[in-house]
């Protein structure tokens, strides 16, 4: 059984592995950086959303709860900034497919 446009298919699916390695690069090389309190409690995370760094001011190291908030909050706002970052790398890359939006 033949598929119409035979070789297309395959040219098609070629183009879309490597748009797909293309933006698995380009999530991987997201940097943010997030922080809570004013800045007392910093963490950046790449896109893959591993910590790269976490600084604490020490004048906050000392109530431990607030500190927990805080860095909660950091980590949290990290990974949002992570996921809209990806999130327009992948809308721009798809948009040249003249895919409908929501597909991915």
């Amino acid at each position: 059984m033949k598929m119409p446009g035979g070789g297309n298919m395959q040219a098609m699916m070629k183009q879309a592995q490597q748009m797909q390695q293309k933006l698995q690069e380009q999530i991987a090389a997201i940097r943010v950086e997030a922080s809570a309190g004013g800045g007392m409690v910093t963490v950046k995370m790449d896109g893959h959303k591993s910590v790269l760094s976490v600084k604490i001011d020490p004048e906050v190291a000392g109530d431990v709860e607030m500190l927990q908030d805080m860095t909660m909050a950091a980590f949290n706002e990290a990974a949002k900034k992570v996921d809209e970052e990806a999130q327009g790398k992948m809308g721009g890359m798809l948009g040249g497919l003249g895919l409908p939006p929501g597909l991915f």
